[in-house]
């Protein structure tokens, strides 16, 4: 099978629509990170069928059509090879996204799929989380900001709700750890001017392992002093 067949099959197991001009878009991304992948490290996952599920799927896995219902800015932090961004964007085509990451590596290949993909309001940002969340430009501005992958939630929270705006949403996708990791941020997201809001258990198809998006809304905004200087969220959580 293609990968644009595995895509269609999973989407339709998983329960979402794609239109054939989107398919042909995530199949692009998919031919564009398996190409750059052999000359920058991206993803340890390539076969087609594991990419169209555990990357393009999960991705999109983590929008709630209620709960996002006016959503417009979105940023995801430490975007990595553009999970679970560029299939949101993919996916939800009028959400205006910023991609933040610290290698520039990283940023050029994004740049790439965003020209060949032709996607409109997509900007690429080459900033570490701790000093993007100090730009002026960046702190308070989403109304979501979404992250995967990129640490535990007492730090992920550090670095992604400064970002949002008061009453928008973090959405942390999570591994099998999510209820411990959970229960392990409380304090720190209260700190932080968030509160959990759900944690939705997440079932994609062919796979047996657990995984989770953590709702988590932003009832006031982050104190000044968070996040802290780059490196210390990770070796100090709150």
């Amino acid at each position: 099978m293609s990968f644009e067949e595995y895509l269609r099959d999973a989407a339709g197991k998983y329960g979402v629509t794609f239109t054939e001009h989107q398919v042909h878009q995530f199949d692009q991304y998919y031919r564009l990170l398996v190409e750059w992948n052999e000359k920058i490290n991206l993803t340890a996952i390539t076969e087609p069928r594991e990419v169209a599920i555990k990357h393009m799927i999960d991705s999109v896995s983590c929008w709630d059509e209620k709960r996002f219902k006016n959503v417009q800015t979105v940023i995801d932090v430490g975007t990595g090879a553009g999970f679970p961004g560029i299939p949101l964007k993919i996916f939800i085509p009028d959400i205006k996204l910023t991609l933040l990451d610290s290698l520039n590596k990283r940023i050029n290949f994004l740049q790439t799929v965003v020209d060949t993909l032709q996607l409109s309001s997509v900007e690429c940002i080459h900033s570490r989380a701790e000093e993007g969340a100090r730009n002026k430009i960046l702190r308070d501005k989403f109304d979501l900001a979404v992250s995967r992958a990129v640490a535990r939630l007492p730090v992920l929270a550090e670095y992604c709700l400064p970002f949002v705006k008061k009453n928008g949403y973090f959405a942390a996708l999570k591994g099998m750890k999510f209820a411990e990791e959970t229960q392990e941020a409380e304090k720190a997201i209260s700190i932080l001017g968030g509160k959990i809001e759900d944690c939705v258990e997440i079932k994609l198809p062919y796979l047996e392992d657990r995984r989770a998006v953590i709702y988590i809304k932003k009832e006031k905004n982050t104190p000044k002093a968070y996040p802290r200087k780059a490196g210390t969220p990770d070796k100090k959580p709150l």
